[in-house]
């Protein structure tokens, strides 16, 4: 089976549209997280550069924050990262489907 073996592309494609490879994620000491950096952890998952268990263990996050973070960008793109909007995006994305 594909998923057993463990075959990760060099770079994937960042969020904005940039290569990204495993050196250019954030450092595993990040304590700020911006935008950037959460959706570039995210593209890198989504593109199978890193496992959620390898972002977890590398960055100590939780699953439920990592999870988070990719609904976000699933629902809103980057622009869902900000924690200054997070009830601005959940509002909107529950009323799509309210109606």
């Amino acid at each position: 089976m594909i998923e057993n073996q463990d075959i990760r592309p060099a770079q994937v494609i960042g969020p904005l549209g940039e290569p990204l490879t495993v050196e250019d994620l954030p450092s595993p000491s990040t304590k700020r997280w911006v935008v950037r950096r959460k959706a570039e952890v995210v593209a890198a998952v989504n593109g199978g550069l890193l496992s959620i268990d390898d972002v977890l263990e590398r960055y100590g996050l939780t699953l439920e924050e990592f999870a988070s973070w990719q609904r976000a960008v699933d629902r809103s793109g980057m622009q869902g990262l900000r924690v200054t909007r997070i009830q601005h995006y959940r509002d909107l994305y529950e009323r799509q489907f309210k109606y």
